[in-house]
């Protein structure tokens, strides 16, 4: 088979066109073929000369989309190498942005097809660019490439810089929706990172501010909302969320369809377990439809119930009520505490000669703004507690040496 070779004197640009066209033309007869090749050997001469680098791109996709099945993995990479490299030769940002959504997108067009070779030429694309906007939109691509081409494995490792890389990218609210929706989506097929999918579906419903967006807009981010609380409910071990405070949640509390799941969202984060029974007496057929299964919300609930229970009772809870409120035996207190704290949800002791629960940390159900609020007060506090405790020790060290001055003097 042949492959992409330049010569010495030949831009590598124009050895692409020619090997694409050479291979795409080779069935047509040497005549015909030899004045095709010329023809587009000249008209990217042309383009090269008058610097019209985003023409040159499509004259070569257009060349290798004719060959793409029948060349090796090693001459399909080197085509998008070089074409990738083009990105480098202009002298806007548009012009390479244009350039860059020319390439990825020829590249994503079939994502089964040598998915992993595709996804490292959009790394390498990427990593070429110099423009913000540009590189996100190529990963945008790579997003795409990686769940259309079950190559997810490949670009999870970079989710955990999602963060210095919205600094660096500076997009807006609408393209972090679609961001963070997409990583959900890649990440929810794995199901040893279901917390981490759902992290990223609550930050794709935050950024619905509700304020000055229309219906049709808050309407969008109703499905991805019934989602969220059922992955929240559903997972064993998630137990504290915000979605309360999100108004792409709180719309659903009136909605026709989807009220009762607001109603469900509610009782697991605010209520306990009898109202979860009552709840499910009424609507069985419900959760069953959103696959829930029954015993393991009771599990939950419970757990939940004994995190209200520790918010609610100063830090010390009878046996007693934990039974009644967790509607179990006086023998399997013990376990549901244990569980509690394995799961490491409170940090608490056992005083079974009074048969009480002695709480010092527990998880919030709930953490929104009146948490953050409770949180900034007490690290103010600390904060002071901590200065008036340096001021007092400065000053017992003032006076101390003042005493020994003094010693000194009367010697």
């Amino acid at each position: 088979m042949s492959a992409v070779v330049a010569t010495s004197e030949e831009d590598p640009a124009l050895a692409v066109i020619r090997f694409t066209a050479e291979l795409s033309w080779a069935d047509a007869g040497p005549e015909v073929a030899e004045t095709q090749v010329s023809e587009l050997c000249m008209e990217a001469e042309e383009f090269m000369f008058r610097s019209r680098w985003l023409d040159l791109v499509s004259l070569i996709l257009t060349s290798a989309d004719l060959i793409t099945s029948r060349v090796s993995e090693k001459d399909l990479e080197c085509i998008f190498t070089v074409t990738c490299n083009l990105v480098t030769r202009v002298n806007t940002p548009d012009e390479a942005l244009e350039m860059a959504k020319l390439i990825s997108s020829k590249v994503v067009q079939q994502p089964t097809d040598r998915p992993a070779l595709r996804l490292k030429i959009l790394f390498n694309l990427y990593n070429l660019l110099e423009n913000p906007y540009s590189r996100f939109f190529v990963y945008k691509k790579a997003l795409d490439l990686a769940a259309g081409g079950k190559v997810a494995e490949s670009i999870i490792p970079s989710f955990k810089n999602i963060d210095s890389f919205l600094q660096e990218w500076n997009i807006g609210k609408i393209d972090q929706r679609e961001l963070f929706r997409s990583i959900s989506n890649i990440l929810k097929d794995n199901k040893s990172m279901a917390k981490d999918s759902f992290a990223f579906l609550t930050r794709y419903l935050a950024t619905f501010s509700g304020a000055g967006e229309d219906a049709y807009t808050m309407n969008e981010a109703k499905e991805e909302a019934v989602q969220a609380i059922i992955e929240f409910v559903k997972s064993p071990d998630i137990f504290q969320c915000d979605l309360f405070d999100m108004p792409a949640v709180a719309q659903l509390e009136k909605d026709g369809k989807y009220a009762l799941v607001y109603q469900l969202l509610k009782i697991f984060v605010t209520q306990r377990l009898d109202a979860y029974f009552d709840f499910h007496a009424a609507n069985s057929t419900l959760l069953k439809s959103y696959g829930l299964v029954h015993e393991d919300c009771i599990t939950k609930m419970r757990l939940m119930s004994l995190l209200d229970l520790s918010s609610h009772e100063s830090g010390e809870i009878p046996y007693s009520l934990i039974r009644d409120t967790l509607r179990i035996t006086d023998d399997e207190v013990e376990y549901w505490v244990v569980k509690a704290i394995t799961s490491k949800q409170l940090d608490c002791k056992m005083d079974q000669l009074n048969q009480v629960v002695i709480v010092s940390r527990h998880t919030e159900r709930v953490f929104g703004l009146s948490q953050w609020e409770n949180l900034r007060l007490k690290l103010g506090a600390w904060r002071r507690n901590i200065a008036n405790g340096i001021s007092t020790i400065q000053a017992n060290k003032i006076s101390e040496g003042l005493q020994g001055m003094q010693g000194l003097a009367i010697r």
